[in-house]
């Protein structure tokens, strides 16, 4: 009798944890998809980029607060208790109460489920990610690539739309019935699961590092081409390129004082708008000088120290892996994302291509690394101050994507912590998390004045990490987690794509550190 008791107390238990958690995950889910959504309408969608390796250690943190609250006075009881809070995850429990945000104002965004998008949102988010003005630097690759660089244009979005698809493959394992079961929430769940049994989280440690690395770059590449924007805007100005950077870092100094994206993610419509129009500017341009056309300029030669650099370029401007992850987990139909990708790459491929063609062949062997600094003086200046607003409001994006990373792993109270807490109970910033903030906005600033190489820091940024999570990591897991599945030709095709994307990545790192070399010791200017 005793044994009976206590078999249907434990399955009450059971049950009673089991619905916590499924209701804890569905909420956090919904309110992950509204704030990946969110910062996926900035161009460069990077705020999906933190989100997607902290997803899964907020939705923890949720559910052992909720079973803690279970405990003390049931799920039913108070206000919400700790479905109470701000989008922000929580670290390891010790951040601020689920109660509060962490300026102190009441929220409830978790008391109701968000619903999911759909694939055409979806689909606008993955176009925002890379169609974004880190496309201006195409026209550049094409002058130093030829058609073989229009070709990679193409060769690029057809990889880049094939590894997206297998690393969402890598999310799934068949259940006993052999139908597929989702089993992994994020790019970092995939490589720790590659590294394990010996090493667990190695493989997340790897993604962190390529993470924040592309995250800073980024928050790099818009000072260097905002300074660089506004001084070729007014040239006449006695204000150098250098100064130009030190007064767009001002702008962006109130960034360290950012607690969450909802201020930003308000302008991220507006940015996405002013970038369409200032393309369709700059192509109406070229096409009112299409007589003009130096056709006989795009050959199939290549500069062979030059190229490999547009190859890093290129990929850059493809890069949307890290969030896509959490894209699909929040789609209202899985099965629609692999439609969503073809559609969305064939798109940025046509596009790019037109793009970067029309404006080579218009200025031809005058192209420079910033497309817009060919434009005339007066339509330059116009367009330019647009593309600086653009910089200026998708900086914090990417910046608040990278102090996330930064302070889960290094500024968590717990065992593994190497400093204290950012946050104090109340949910105040501390001193040295405001440091840490002011000091990753002014790093920024040091690299864009003594290395204000658009292009240069573009390649390297696409042939380091843009490299690594595009062709390298999703080839190399897809082979890892579903070996006894593939079929030769998919085995073929991703040994192909690791290959292929090492010799690419390797080569266009190597190139990219010699022209900055060469930039730094001859003090050459863009």
């Amino acid at each position: 009798m005793a044994t009976l008791i206590r078999s249907k107390l434990s399955n009450k238990l059971t049950n009673a944890a089991t619905a916590v958690s499924n209701k804890s995950q569905a909420k956090v889910s919904g309110m992950f998809a509204r704030m990946g959504f969110q910062a996926a309408t900035d161009e460069e969608a990077l705020g999906f980029a933190a989100c997607d390796d902290l997803d899964y250690d907020h939705r923890q943190g949720m559910q052992m607060d909720i079973l803690t609250s279970d405990e003390m006075g049931g799920e039913g009881s108070g206000d919400g208790g700790a479905l109470d809070g701000d989008s922000h995850y929580q670290r390891d429990g010790t951040g601020p109460p689920h109660s509060a945000s962490k300026d102190g104002d009441p929220t409830n965004e978790l008391t109701e489920v968000r619903p999911k998008i759909t694939a055409w949102e979806a689909g606008w988010n993955v176009t925002n990610a890379i169609q974004g003005m880190f496309v201006l630097g195409l026209p550049y690759a094409i002058l130093h690539g030829g058609y073989l660089g229009l070709f990679l244009i193409i060769f690029a979005a057809v990889v880049c739309c094939y590894t997206g698809k297998i690393l969402i493959a890598c999310l799934y394992e068949e259940d006993e019935d052999g139908q597929l079961v989702r089993v992994r929430d994020s790019y970092v769940d995939i490589a720790n699961a590659c590294c394990a049994p010996r090493f667990p989280s190695l493989g997340g440690h790897i993604v962190n590092v390529a993470q924040i690395i592309e995250l800073v770059m980024t928050c790099i590449l818009y000072v260097v081409v905002s300074g660089n924007l506004m001084y070729n805007s007014f040239p006449n100005m006695p204000i150098s390129q250098k100064s130009w950077a030190i007064i767009a870092t001002a702008a962006l100094l109130p960034c360290a004082f950012l607690k969450n994206l909802k201020a930003v993610s308000k302008f991220s419509l507006l940015c996405t708008l002013a970038h369409f129009v200032i393309n369709v500017l700059v192509i109406a341009y070229c096409l009112s000088r299409a007589r003009d056309w130096a056709w006989d300029k795009v050959k199939f030669y290549i500069d062979v120290k030059k190229f490999p650099i547009s190859i890093g370029i290129i990929v850059f401007s493809y890069t949307s892996q890290i969030f896509l992850p959490s894209l699909e987990g929040n789609m209202q139909k899985p099965s629609e994302f692999h439609c969503m990708m073809n559609w969305t790459h064939i798109a940025a491929c046509i596009l790019k291509g037109l793009f970067a063609l029309v404006a080579y062949l218009t200025w031809a062997d005058e192209t420079k690394e910033v497309i817009t600094d060919n434009l005339p003086p007066t339509i330059r200046a116009v367009v330019n101050l647009f593309l600086v607003s653009k910089a200026l409001l998708s900086y914090p994006l990417p910046f608040f994507a990278a102090v996330e990373v930064l302070e889960k792993t290094f500024f968590n109270e717990g065992g593994r912590a190497y400093f204290p807490d950012c946050y104090g109970g109340d949910g105040r910033l501390k001193s040295w998390g405001l440091t840490l903030r002011c000091s990753l906005v002014v790093f920024t600033l040091l690299m864009a004045i003594y290395v204000p190489h658009f292009a240069l820091l573009m390649g390297l940024t696409g042939s380091l990490t843009g490299a690594g999570l595009c062709f390298l990591l999703p080839s190399l897991f897809h082979l890892k987690l579903l070996w006894r599945k593939l079929l030769w030709h998919q085995v073929f095709f991703d040994v192909a794509i690791f290959v292929i994307g090492g010799i690419c990545s390797i080569s266009g790192f190597i190139h990219s550190m010699e022209g900055l070399i060469e930039a730094f010791r001859y003090n050459i200017q863009e």
